[in-house]
């Protein structure tokens, strides 16, 4: 009797012993937080992959205690969902705290179609979200372009225009990453395997789209400018986009002269036989998708008309004809 009673008092020792040493564990202050932590709670998540997620990125020593904590208090059924900025360690309590008070509020930026990765930086810049040379390392950075699945030439087309609600102290990486996911959502497999029947790499698709982009302001000539364009590809006849002449500036001038033309660059579709190397802009959604669908017309020129549209010619004498008609107008 008297041995059962000893035993029974370790065991109930060494409960509260556990218990005093997870209590004091919730109290503890967490890891050191180096750089500000977004952490996202999508409606419906499970609290326990919450907590995962919390140690995963650093934040949170032991997970599986604060789940069990919050399962019996019932909190696992308050968290709300939303974004989360974490930039000071915790303890287990106070981030259960944070996640059942209201969301960090989001500040939102629109990146407009077309723009270039330099534009882009610049824009999450004057946004607020951080400097431009921020942005730049992490672009600039070998590790970061592999691990996104993005050419090693870098990340020109795969920032996707869109409009993106974020908190403030967002990591730039994070909201690189989440423009480039978008990029992937919106450039499915299934455009991928168009861009493939007209035999076109992803690259050269997305190159394509940015082209388009930049030449076609009209929503209805966006395939008969790729209609144009994969025409000259599969003809093997330069391009002669200007846009590929001028990207590159940084000084804003449009202005485009006989000798920048005939000026020989990697990007001078003058001068060079077939698409430039990379994207010269971020292409959106309508011009990726004209890229991998161009109208069926055997139209091989255009010509602007001076008033955001063209004239497409399927004939150089008929190209050389509108040509002289809107200069004729434009004087």
């Amino acid at each position: 009797m008297g041995r059962l009673l000893v035993v029974v008092l370790v065991l109930v020792l060494a409960g509260l012993g556990a218990v005093a040493a997870g209590w004091a564990a919730l109290h503890r202050s967490g890891p050191p937080v180096t750089q500000p932590i977004v952490l996202t709670v999508d409606e419906g998540k499970r609290f326990a992959q919450i907590a995962d997620e919390l140690h995963d990125r650093g934040v949170l020593r032991y997970p599986t205690l604060l789940t069990l904590w919050a399962r019996l208090t019932g909190a696992d059924r308050h968290v709300r969902w939303g974004e989360f900025l974490v930039t000071t360690p915790l303890s287990p309590l106070d981030l259960l705290a944070r996640l059942t008070s209201r969301p960090d509020p989001l500040h939102r930026v629109t990146i407009p179609e077309g723009l270039t990765v330099h534009d882009v930086v610049a824009t999450l810049a004057a946004a607020g979200f951080g400097a431009e040379e921020s942005f730049s390392c992490v672009l600039d950075d070998p590790e970061f372009l592999a691990a996104e699945d993005l050419p090693p030439d870098g990340p020109e087309g795969y920032l996707f225009p869109d409009t993106y609600d974020l908190p403030w102290a967002t990591p730039p990486d994070r909201i690189l990453r989440k423009m480039i996911h978008r990029f992937h959502e919106v450039f499915t497999p299934d455009l991928a395997a168009r861009a493939a029947a007209l035999g076109l790499t992803t690259q050269q698709a997305v190159t394509l789209a940015s082209l388009i982009e930049e030449e076609a302001a009209h929503a209805d000539e966006r395939r008969l400018v790729a209609a144009v364009f994969v025409n000259r590809l599969k003809r093997g006849m330069p391009l002669q986009s200007d846009p590929t002449v001028l990207y590159g500036r940084t000084d804003g001038d449009r202005t485009l002269t006989h000798a920048d033309v005939h000026r020989p660059t990697p990007y001078n579709t003058y001068t060079i036989a077939g698409l430039p190397p990379t994207p010269i802009a971020n292409p959106g959604r309508a011009a990726l998708e004209a890229a991998v669908d161009p109208a069926p017309v055997d139209y091989l020129y255009f010509v602007a008309r001076g008033d955001g549209s063209h004239q497409f010619s399927s004939t150089l004498a008929e190209h050389n004809a509108a040509v002289a008609r809107y200069l004729r107008h434009a004087r």
